[in-house]
């Protein structure tokens, strides 16, 4: 009998190892033609769009397709940070941006390839001491976008100063950021205020129309107790954005302004304050902060002394306070209904809301849930109908009263 011819079928274990065969040479070849540099604009568009888990691995996977000490590594090495940020994972976050450093320790390397002053600015906000840490982190990052600066305007080219013009913004809310340290963490060392001055006065010949700016330099002259010149920043900083539309690049972000509503009211600009609140409330009506805020500002408003009703108006000044006081209570209420649903943790701001609803209460009596102003407090607040040249300003004994809860 003849030998049998062989059989083409390969048996299913052989089947199974060619499979896995094919399987790892496809994936060691689509290694070896990923571009990192695709890995990372992927990555930072799921970053930007609130998925920094899915962002993750494809910045992992781009860091290790570069050497791991090379300028090359700048790029991943910063957004890896940025993602671990993003999910709440500080100590990993701030070990990678010291790495990205410990690469471009003067913030020299061109920014298109991971470098200049970003890493520093985020390792100043980071910083676990805070206080003179964070201030070093900030002057590191100051001095690389000097150096940025001074290297776009030289060029000459329409594109670079428009980019410099985007620096000094970003060098002018860096000088303010180690002001607001200097004002707080720092204020007992004994050329604190110099510094402010000094900080705050090259912040505004950089980025003089900057809101940010005007109300850090607003900031500073409370201190001083300068109140008028305060009023007059707060203004100023409010002209330059408060008539244009909401995605207008020119309107400060929201947390920006929630610090100007707060910095209105200290100064006794409550009106001002409320219109700030009114369109953070449009913005975003989930805003804890915001509904807070517009509460005490309407209760605060309340309280100052009312002159007589205008002639040809049917509500005297009495029927007007009651008005604000019930809208005040509908905005504090929602706050707290805001807090609960949110797990808010900040619980002076509960703490303030509840006393304040309480003694709304004892004025007004038990919890008038009227269901029109409980559903829509805006609605309520502009039943209050004030008008600026109705309302007069605190005498100094009534601003001791309602001191910021804050200060």
């Amino acid at each position: 009998m003849g030998k049998t011819k062989p059989s083409n079928k390969k048996s299913p274990k052989s089947r199974e190892k060619s499979v896995l065969s094919a399987g790892a040479s496809l994936q060691s070849k689509q290694q070896i033609n990923e571009d990192p540099a695709t890995l990372l604009d992927q990555a930072t568009i799921l970053l930007q769009t609130g998925q920094a888990e899915a962002a993750l691995p494809l910045v992992e996977r781009a860091l290790n397709l570069v050497p791991a000490d090379s300028p090359n590594a700048l790029s991943a090495l910063n957004l890896i940070a940025e993602v671990y940020v993003e999910l709440g994972e500080i100590d990993t976050a701030r070990e990678h941006f010291q790495r990205a450093v410990d690469i471009d320790p003067e913030g020299a390397i061109s920014e298109s390839q991971g470098g200049g002053a970003e890493k520093f600015l985020w390792l100043a906000q980071l910083s676990e001491e805070g206080g003179k840490d964070s201030v070093r982190w900030y002057e590191r990052g100051v001095s690389a976008l000097r150096q940025i600066i001074q290297s776009l305007e030289q060029s000459g080219k329409a594109e670079d100063l428009a980019l410099a013009e985007e620096k000094k913004l970003k060098l002018a809310n860096a000088l303010c950021a180690v002001v607001e340290i200097y004002m707080t963490d720092l204020s007992w060392e004994e050329d604190a205020e110099n510094r402010c001055e000094s900080l705050v006065t090259e912040a505004l010949l950089v980025a003089p129309e900057a809101p940010e700016c005007l109300q850090t330099l607003a900031s500073v002259r409370i201190s001083q107790l300068r109140v008028d010149d305060a009023r007059a920043a707060l203004s100023r900083s409010l002209g330059y954005w408060k008539d244009l539309d909401p995605e207008d690049p020119k309107v400060p972000d929201f947390p920006t302004r929630i610090s100007l509503s707060r910095l209105l009211m200290e100064v006794q600009m409550e009106l001002e304050a409320l219109e700030v609140l009114e369109r953070l409330i449009l913005e975003d009506d989930h805003s804890v902060e915001a509904w807070y805020l517009g509460g005490w500002c309407l209760h605060l408003l309340a309280e100052k002394e009312q002159p007589p009703a205008p002639a040809d108006s049917e509500e005297s000044a009495a029927e007007r306070r009651h008005a604000s006081l019930v809208a005040s209570r509908e905005w504090l209420k929602q706050s707290l209904k805001l807090y609960d649903l949110l797990d808010y943790e900040d619980v002076r701001l509960k703490d303030h809301a509840h006393e304040l609803v309480e003694e709304l209460n004892k004025e007004l009596g038990e919890d008038m849930d009227d269901e029109s102003d409980t559903e829509n407090p805006l609605a309520a607040m502009e039943d209050g109908d004030w008008e600026e040249e109705e309302i007069e300003v605190l005498s100094d004994e009534e601003d001791e009263d309602h001191e910021m809860a804050d200060s």
